[in-house]
């Protein structure tokens, strides 16, 4: 049975989360810390807008520390990417039915997304709607902002 708290990834994937984990745990963290301590030199704990801030600095930290080792803990790499129908970790071009427009998508998990550089979350709207489909499918994409169809032009 699937575990609930799986998080897919790519290798590269896990590779960033592990670096911004480093670099939490030995750099951002000692900063923090050290701000902590300069607050508290300042006197009066009630009324210090420095100490209430490295707080919570340090509470912003700490809570990304532990997403990222329970990300990593629960990652599930994506790997042996097949082509022949479209799955997590493929490239998929497609066009939009309506207006011809084509475009290519990276299909990743969901804290790998980044729309900005055409990776899209195996959760948004195209990606469900093309998973497991296969080159010259039509299939419906169910979006917030209504219905459309794409047409599946390659995977890879």
């Amino acid at each position: 049975m699937a575990n609930k708290n799986e998080i897919y990834v790519t290798s590269a994937g896990l590779e960033e989360m592990k670096r911004e984990l480093e670099y939490l745990k030995m750099e951002k963290r000692p900063e923090v810390i050290q701000a902590l301590k300069e607050a508290r030199a300042l006197g009066d704990l009630s009324e210090n807008a420095e100490y209430d801030a490295a707080r919570s600095a340090q509470a912003e930290v700490e809570n990304k520390i532990s997403e990222l080792e329970a990300n990593i803990e629960n990652a599930v790499i994506i790997s042996d990417v097949k082509t022949d129908k479209v799955s997590i970790g493929n490239k998929v071009e497609i066009k939009y039915v309506d207006d011809g427009e084509v475009e290519e998508y990276t299909i990743v998990g969901s804290k790998e997304a980044d729309p900005f550089n055409n990776k899209i979350s195996n959760e948004s709207p195209i990606a469900v709607a093309v998973l497991n489909k296969k080159v010259k499918d039509v299939v419906s994409v169910e979006s917030p902002n209504g219905k459309y169809d794409v047409e599946i032009l390659k995977i890879s």
